[in-house]
């Protein structure tokens, strides 16, 4: 089963840090579940690099997983009518590329490991699926 991550999870993975997704990203990797990096999230992790030596590592690591690519004509025209969807509701996305990642995961079935609470209404009311539910370390 390939899991895409968000960059949010790639960012703290890569400095280090200890949450709930990082831990659940750790599981994930031991039991041998393909994790993925999409192409815009590629270019939010690399975006914020430091300096060159930075930017060769964290492009190695990431090159080693599965690559999504996000964007094509239908996830744009998709994208557009779940961002409509939601702000019919009252709810605003902050972030067109959260809009596009969750619609391209919709769209093909792949799960989602996130920290971005934007996300929270395509799992509530467009059916995204949440990686953390398919934990068992996760309470």
């Amino acid at each position: 089963m390939t899991i895409l991550v968000d960059s949010s999870v790639w960012i703290d993975l890569l400095n280090g840090r200890d949450t709930p997704q990082t831990a659940t990203g750790r599981r994930l990797l031991s039991r041998e579940r393909t994790l993925a990096v999409g192409d815009l999230v590629l270019t939010e992790v690399l975006q914020g690099t430091r300096d060159e030596r930075d930017y060769a590592y964290k492009r190695a690591w990431l090159d080693s997983f599965d690559q999504v690519t996000i964007v094509d004509r239908n996830v744009a025209i998709a994208a557009a009518r779940n961002y409509r969807y939601l702000r019919g509701l009252g709810i605003t996305i902050r972030k067109t590329i959260d809009t596009l990642i969750a619609t391209r995961c919709i769209l093909d079935a792949i799960p989602l490991l996130y920290s971005d609470r934007d996300y929270d209404p395509f799992v509530q009311h467009l059916g995204l699926c949440s990686a953390m539910n398919l934990d068992p370390g996760v309470k």
